[in-house]
């Protein structure tokens, strides 16, 4: 209680560093922000209008406690260019977003782990080079050029095996799970082949290194084959550095998608928030940047508790230090 009582003081004290570092970083900009939000051929009087709307003309700190205030309502502000509210926008558009993350990472797990383990089993040198060449090869391709072979190979209309749709959301949502599902199946691949491959790696190392160890070696003098003890004993302890490995890459995970997303124009967070930048709307992008920033914040917290909870020592070094103390 006493680590998860820190780690929680940690994540709410690094929340409120981040919102004040994210409403400074749009103010410290060059220019005027409510100038930047009307365009180069806005009046004079024009810009007063708008920065009077947006309260840009009281002081940053009335500016900053309105705005956290607002946060701590689950209010993100509306939009200047719109007018609709940013947290409704959000709602909506996370319902693609966060399943084509859920998608990508099922991906990238499904493939990455057993392909890591089967490249740390390998006995021939042949076949560990291949296996390193397909994590190289995986792990280079870009998003944006994966994507669009997938286009060309699988999408109705303009690919060689039309399975897929390559663009778009079906307005019904999720009330159209078939539809749904289908429209981000080709940008769950284009994201997951990157991510299993980084996956691969990172399993054919942590393994490696276990197979090398006393741990693996002690079952395979109590009966078990090589591959048993890797998968029963090893697999298990290199666990934590595996669920530290996969929520760092799930976190980063929100960057590779905006592209994913522009590409298959889907309606996502990424979108949105390439949309808000391209029209000026920047108290909305205020809103959005801290509320990604928050989610990799948020992951961050999950996977040290989850390494935590999953290696022994770490807790009976967090013991013995609440002991000292």
């Amino acid at each position: 209680m006493r680590f998860l009582a820190q780690r929680l003081m940690l994540f709410v004290a690094a929340l409120f560093a981040l919102s004040v570092l994210v409403f400074a970083a749009l103010r410290i900009l060059p220019g005027d922000v409510a100038a930047v939000m009307a365009g180069m051929n806005a009046t004079a009087g024009q810009v007063a209008r708008l920065r009077t709307e947006l309260g840009l003309d009281r002081p940053l700190a009335a500016q900053y406690g309105d705005w956290l205030a607002a946060l701590l309502h689950g209010d993100l502000g509306v939009s200047a260019f719109t007018g609709r509210s940013v947290t409704a926008e959000v709602a909506q558009r996370a319902q693609v977003t966060f399943p084509l993350i859920g998608m990508t990472m099922a991906l990238a797990l499904t493939a990455g782990i057993p392909l890591g383990c089967a490249a740390a089993l390998a006995r021939r040198p042949a076949v560990r080079g291949a296996f390193r060449l397909v994590a190289i090869v995986a792990g280079a391709v870009p998003a944006l050029w994966s994507g669009l072979l997938l286009i060309l190979l699988f999408a109705r209309g303009s690919g060689l095996v039309g399975l897929f749709p390559s663009q778009g959301f079906p307005m019904g949502g999720w009330r159209q799970p078939g539809a749904a599902f289908a429209s981000l199946t080709l940008p769950a691949v284009a994201s997951g082949l990157i991510v299993a491959a980084s996956l691969m790696r990172h399993t054919r190392s942590a393994l490696g290194e276990q197979l090398e160890g006393g741990a693996v070696a002690m079952g395979m003098a109590c009966g078990m084959t090589r591959t048993e003890a890797a998968l029963r004993i090893g697999l298990r302890l290199a666990t934590p550095q595996l669920v530290s490995v996969a929520g760092l890459t799930l976190a980063q995970m929100v960057t590779s998608v905006m592209v994913v997303e522009n590409l298959f124009a889907l309606p996502g967070i990424g979108a949105m928030l390439v949309t808000d930048v391209g029209n000026r709307d920047l108290i909305a992008v205020q809103s959005e940047l801290f509320l990604l920033a928050a989610f990799f914040l948020l992951v961050g917290l999950l996977v040290d508790l989850a390494h935590h909870a999953l290696d022994p020592r770490l807790a009976a070094g967090a013991d013995r230090e609440g002991g000292r103390a």
